[in-house]
């Protein structure tokens, strides 16, 4: 497969579509040039230029989704609803499914080019997405097909807005994305966001909790390959341990099997858009 080239990069990367999520706040969801070739060319990963994530040409290649975020993507348990749906969809052996998440952890721990409002770059970044990447490499060797479609599903945001970093988290949820989809060698790679609930909408806890909320939304609306996941209702009722909860940062034992699925819902939808014939295609895609 060819790489991507900058202007391709660039348009998939929201087209420079601008983020407003309040009369306070605004930021540009764009990738600098220099933050793609960072991604590129970057040396730890060395994915780009792998053979284990080719673009499938055929109907061969396996339906790839990438599952990672903190706290509330590990407490999803794929098994219970995620990985079952999708392999209905297309096939037990046509799909691999890739979890790696860990709670209270905020996104610099995954976009290596992260910043602050002011700034300065941490010591350390983007350790967590090479550990994710590296069982990504593992499973997608052990399976031995090529890519048909890949999907990146997130669940993150709550450190970042206790932290106050949500001025800066439209641009660094951008770059994480630009920076998956030129290690994985695609331009068409999906995105499905987990929104943060209704956990604290005042703000009084979480000081850029709707920020971060409304950031979400906006790079979905501001793009094609993106989608978001309503979370709201999911944080009530009982909790993995048999408590009650209510507007709780973490989700009911119920909540998460219900989260997999409305995961697995965009997903599939997404995925089968991109496989399914266009008007005029006398050929059928085969998912």
């Amino acid at each position: 497969m060819e790489p991507i080239s900058k202007n391709t990069f660039s348009t998939f990367c929201t087209d420079a579509a601008t983020i407003s999520c309040s009369g306070r706040y605004r930021t540009r969801a764009m990738l600098s040039v220099s933050m793609v070739a960072i991604a590129v060319l970057a040396s730890v990963s060395g994915f780009s230029s792998s053979s284990l994530f080719a673009e499938d040409d055929g109907d061969v290649g396996v339906h790839l989704f990438i599952l990672s975020g903190q706290s509330n993507m590990a407490g999803m348990k794929p098994e219970e609803s995620f990985t079952p749906a999708v392999e209905k969809a297309f096939g037990k052996d046509n799909v691999i499914v890739v979890k790696d998440a860990h709670g209270g952890q905020p996104i610099r721990r995954w976009y290596k080019d992260w910043k602050s409002v002011d700034g300065n770059r941490p010591d350390k970044t983007g350790d967590l997405y090479d550990r994710l990447m590296q069982k990504v490499k593992s499973e997608m060797k052990a399976g031995g097909k090529s890519i048909k479609t890949a999907t990146f599903v997130w669940m993150q945001g709550e450190r970042d807005a206790n932290e106050k970093h949500g001025d800066i988290y439209g641009d660094s949820l951008n770059g994480l994305f630009g920076q998956l989809a030129s290690d994985l060698g695609r331009n068409d790679l999906n995105f499905v966001i987990g929104r943060l609930s209704d956990f604290d909408m005042q703000n009084q806890k979480y000081p850029h909790w709707t920020l971060v909320r409304n950031q979400q939304v906006a790079l979905a609306k501001g793009n094609s390959n993106c989608v978001w996941v309503d979370t709201d209702d999911l944080n009530d009722g009982k909790n993995r341990r048999g408590q009650m909860i209510k507007n709780d940062l973490h989700y009911s034992a119920d909540g998460y099997v219900i989260l997999g699925q409305r995961f697995a819902d965009e997903a599939i939808r997404m995925v089968n858009s991109r496989t399914e014939p266009k008007v005029g295609d006398s050929a059928t895609s085969k998912p």
